[in-house]
């Protein structure tokens, strides 16, 4: 694959590299070259020049009611230009940045759009957030501008700050209306070129163990970058695409962003009050759906329904957010046919490893290098290993999909980008085939009676009990052994905590575990999450130190010796 001058022709020959050779693995990983940009603005450079003349869907939105709302490239292209002109006219410029906080309606993706044609820093953030998160990320953002919906507004009566905020429907004093965007014109000149190294995204991690880390992405890592992430998804060009995702984390960028329209894929969107199965499986049948997206939570809600009696159009489904478990995928492989393929990535990055269209899965894997990302294994003293470590990138050869840093902190900077490594801080083992299995963060992987154990392999052998709905595992202080592996659990619906139940999980437990992996004690509880739904364990961890200390325990706790 050779590159070109220009970056729009450069761009599009990776694109199509990797379009051609979707289940060619072996040529793909080996022949694929991140394209050479000095100046690239994904917006104008590519989405225009292929939104010319498109009116094939680029976006497909279908609310609870059944409303429809379907806009076509060239559409959201013009659109996009009279945001563009609207935020320039309210004083928008090159480098400020922007705080986007929608629901999945059409004016997040026509502002993400505007923004990148004016070289304005988007901040995504999920209607979630409440007032206090709201400040902290006007704050250590530097944000400039707002955008929300108007129900969201009042979240932001006690933030402070000199910003300038717009409101996507009725606006109330102070605030200026999106819809009056509608009247500026639909041609757009850029005032510069924009280099590809210019920052486009500031994105908060979901801060599982400490305080979200602000990750800088530029005009190539996150538009170049994800076409690993397309390479995995294995998108086609008119595909209909559905990743089950809220706007304002990594993921929706990756997945209902970015990957599919690098594709030239129709964006799905199936918007919900409250998830329900059958109504997601309906969506699936009734629109077509080609590619499928879900985080592991929806995958096991969906497999409580008759999969087999949906007849839906998929050809590729996906897992990713955290390891999805063996069980799961085989249900869905007995009822459609289809192999649910994992994926690894971080916000830091796009995908970095996956299980491939056409390729084989191993169970439990979540596959191999993808396409201009090479991984290695790093062992506690910083030694490449052959088999388990710290899932690491090399920066000799660095992949365009990296960040390049985090906003405004040096110090984590440089920490994680020491040594020549890029460092997630996730622990990952490797057969001989090169597959890698997710073992967990490093900050999550505890000893046991002098064993290493990983919170995920004992959480996977937890759900697959019926009345088990979700499980964490930490490590639980003890006298003789160190630490016993303790399991906090949220029980699935028509069940409640019994000392019985308990003894039933834990012999379930015995029965699939080596013995040096046993669960010694469980707590029938609710589990701490981010906002982005991720279990903090750090807090399970600490509350489970706590206690042993005091002699305390938990209302639903019960010790296997006890049982």
């Amino acid at each position: 694959m050779k590159n070109t001058t220009d970056p729009a022709a450069a761009f599009l020959a990776g694109r199509d590299f990797i379009l051609k050779h979707r289940t060619a693995y072996d040529t793909a990983a080996r022949d694929f070259e991140w394209p050479a940009l000095a100046q690239f603005n994904w917006a104008l450079d590519y989405f225009d020049t292929v939104a010319t003349g498109n009116l094939r869907p680029a976006l497909h939105i279908v609310e609870e009611d059944g409303t429809e709302t379907i806009r076509s490239f060239e559409e959201l292209s013009a659109a996009s230009n009279r945001v563009a002109n609207f935020l320039r006219g309210l004083g928008a410029r090159r480098g400020d940045c922007l705080m986007l906080m929608l629901g999945n309606e059409v004016a997040l993706w026509e502002t993400l759009l505007a923004a990148i044609k004016l070289g304005v820093v988007v901040t995504p953030a999920t209607t979630l957030l409440t007032t206090a998160d709201l400040q902290d990320r006007v704050d250590r953002g530097g944000v400039r501008l707002a955008v929300t919906s108007a129900v969201n507004v009042s979240k932001f009566a006690g933030v402070t700050g000199t910003f300038t905020r717009i409101a996507v429907g009725d606006a109330p004093s102070g605030w200026h209306e999106y819809d009056s965007a509608r009247d500026c014109d639909a041609a757009f000149t850029a005032n510069e070129a924009t280099r590809a190294s210019d920052p486009m995204l500031l994105y908060f991690t979901s801060g599982t163990t400490a305080q979200p880390k602000l990750v800088v992405h530029t005009h190539q890592s996150y538009p170049v970058g994800h076409l690993s992430t397309l390479y995995w998804i294995g998108l086609q060009p008119g595909d209909r695409h559905w990743n089950i995702s809220s706007p304002g984390w990594a993921k929706h960028a990756w997945s209902s962003f970015f990957a599919p329209w690098n594709a030239e894929a129709t964006i799905f969107i199936s918007n919900y009050a409250r998830f329900n199965a059958k109504l997601v499986l309906d969506a699936l049948v009734e629109h077509r759906v080609t590619t499928l997206c879900a985080p592991p939570t929806v995958w096991r809600m969906l497999i409580q329904e008759p999969l087999g009696d949906y007849r839906v159009a998929l050809r590729e489904v996906l897992s990713a957010g955290e390891p999805l478990n063996p069980e799961v995928i085989g249900q869905v492989q007995t009822a459609w046919g289809l192999t649910i393929r994992d994926g690894y990535g971080q916000t830091e990055t796009t995908a970095q490893i996956g299980n491939s269209p056409g390729q084989p899965v191993k169970p439990g894997s979540m596959g191999r290098p993808l396409p201009g990302y090479d991984v290695v294994l790093l062992d506690p003293e910083g030694h490449v290993s052959p088999n388990e470590g710290e899932i690491c990138l090399r920066l000799t050869d660095r992949p365009i999909g990296l960040t390049d840093g985090y906003a405004d902190d040096d110090a984590k900077t440089s920490d994680a980008m020491r040594d020549g490594y890029y460092h997630t801080g996730d622990i990952a083992s490797r057969d001989d085939d090169g597959y890698f299995t997710f073992v967990g963060r490093a900050d999550d992987v505890f000893k046991a009676s002098d064993y290493r154990l990983s919170p995920f392999e004992l959480e996977s052998v937890l759900i697959e009990y019926p009345a088990v709905a979700e499980a964490a595992v930490v490590p639980s202080p003890d006298p003789l052994r160190h630490a016993v592996p303790k399991a906090f659990v949220t029980l699935a619906a028509g069940f409640s905590p019994s000392r019985e139940l308990a003894s039933e999980i834990l012999a379930h437990c015995r029965n699939r575990m080596a013995p040096y992996k046993r669960i010694r004690r469980i707590e029938f509880a609710p589990l701490p999450k981010t906002i982005s739904g991720k279990i903090r364990r750090i807090e399970l961890r600490q509350t489970e130190a706590d206690r042993r200390a005091a002699g305390e325990r938990g209302t639903h706790e019960f010790f296997e010796e006890e049982l």
